[in-house]
């Protein structure tokens, strides 16, 4: 169960400041909660519920005794969104069977298929329900993120390269393959979900989890999307850094599975950073 607390999905693609910079006019600004609002943050790792034949009807309205959870099957979580451009919510990610991450599969449905319905007792508290079974939940086909698929495979075969000691090069900087991590209580990051404002400031680590630098500012296209990262290597205070621009595709992003802070990991060590060519701006 969560609690609703504030605004749309949207927060997700158009909060970058370089994007409201250059598309001012276009915007129409959000600025203050509205009752039933909801956090994205907070929607992805809900518990989704299977209450077949529980409710004839869903609407706004429709309310359940506190616990009523405890009769219903616990089926697994929301582990993302699925956004169309024209910012509605098409579907969601739910991951379900397994246990404690491990053995689950992720499975997509229509956002109209996931009911929020709300506890009597207390009206900003509410339950995501499916009026299915689990059996008929955990038998749909798996997701399949060709996109994600794509892009391990290009990374897979570019660290095939760099372990032949075939480095890729941009311009004359040696380009870093994205390292493989995984951190308690860190999932990795939804790339089309990260903002300026999420990672400017980010700590950045190297090999063997040496904090060597932080993410400086980012560097965004026309559309807002984020393109490459600017790093501050060394130094004391701000003195003394050295700074370098890298693609994304070369940072493996953390964020921390309560929504909170990020970590930004690179294979290199804050040596090999600093003797690359300086990112003028």
């Amino acid at each position: 169960m969560k609690r609703i607390i504030a605004t749309t999905a949207m927060t997700l693609m158009l909060s970058t400041s370089a994007f409201a910079a250059a598309h001012t006019t276009a915007l129409s600004p959000y600025t203050v909660e509205q009752q039933g609002d909801i956090y994205a943050s907070e929607f992805i790792g809900m518990r989704v519920y299977a209450a077949e034949n529980d409710f004839d009807s869903f609407d706004t309205n429709t309310m359940v005794d506190a616990g009523a959870e405890q009769e219903w099957d616990d089926i697994g979580e929301i582990n993302d969104v699925i956004l169309g451009r024209d910012g509605t919510v098409k579907a969601v990610i739910i991951g379900v069977g397994g246990f404690i991450g491990i053995g689950e599969k992720d499975v997509a449905v229509q956002m109209s298929s996931i009911k929020m319905v709300n506890e009597k007792d207390d009206a900003d508290d509410f339950f995501l329900v499916v009026n299915t079974n689990k059996e008929s939940l955990t038998d749909l086909d798996a997701y399949s993120r060709t996109s994600m698929m794509e892009n391990e495979a290009d990374m897979a075969e570019a660290r095939e390269d760099h372990a032949a000691d075939k480095p890729m090069l941009d311009g004359e900087r040696e380009m870093f393959m994205a390292p493989d991590v995984d951190r308690d209580g860190f999932g990795v990051a939804v790339r089309d979900e990260l903002t300026t404002e999420d990672l400017t400031g980010a700590r950045l680590y190297g090999i063997d989890d040496e904090d060597i630098g932080e993410i400086n500012s980012l560097i965004v296209d026309d559309s807002g999307q984020i393109q490459r990262a600017v790093l501050d290597i060394g130094g004391f205070l701000g003195l003394g850094e050295h700074q370098i621009s890298v693609t994304l595709d070369e940072l493996s992003i953390l964020r921390e599975t309560d929504g909170g802070g990020f970590r930004v990991f690179i294979d290199a060590s804050k040596e090999q950073l600093e003797a690359q060519p300086e990112y003028k701006g």
